[in-house]
């Protein structure tokens, strides 16, 4: 099956397309967490695609309608802090905000879903978001 450009005006290679598939299948805990929530659109009614190719990066979750990206952080990013600034530079520059959330606030926060905790969500999205 050719890969869908989802992601208007870039080139997607097969490999590329087969790693994101892998990834949706192998997410880790938290992400799966974050998922449950961002796919019934509890997060302000937005959709979010997972495991999207942007610019040749695999994002965590993408939502269109807000040009806005979801990373979930675990202790990998820790040591490749140059690397995920390099990365955003590249996705602002295309016109996305980057949201990042570390594991353990997904843990903290987001176990009893956004109904919960819709406002650690939001607060948080409006502080850290990368613009």
């Amino acid at each position: 099956m050719e890969p869908k450009n989802i992601v208007v005006g870039q080139k997607i290679t097969s490999e590329k397309y087969q790693r994101s598939k892998q990834l949706r299948r192998e997410m880790t805990p938290e992400e799966k967490i974050l998922w449950e929530q961002l796919r019934r659109n509890n997060l302000n009614g937005l959709h979010f695609r997972r495991q999207q190719i942007i610019d040749g990066f695999i994002v965590d979750f993408y939502c269109h309608q807000a040009q806005l990206v979801i990373e979930v952080d675990g202790e990998i990013h820790d040591l490749q802090v140059e690397s995920d600034q390099e990365r955003d530079a590249i996705l602002t520059a295309r016109g996305l905000k980057i949201f990042r959330i570390k594991n353990q606030e997904i843990r903290q926060n987001l176990q009893g879903g956004f109904t919960t905790n819709y406002r650690f969500f939001v607060t948080s999205y409006k502080n850290r978001i990368h613009i």
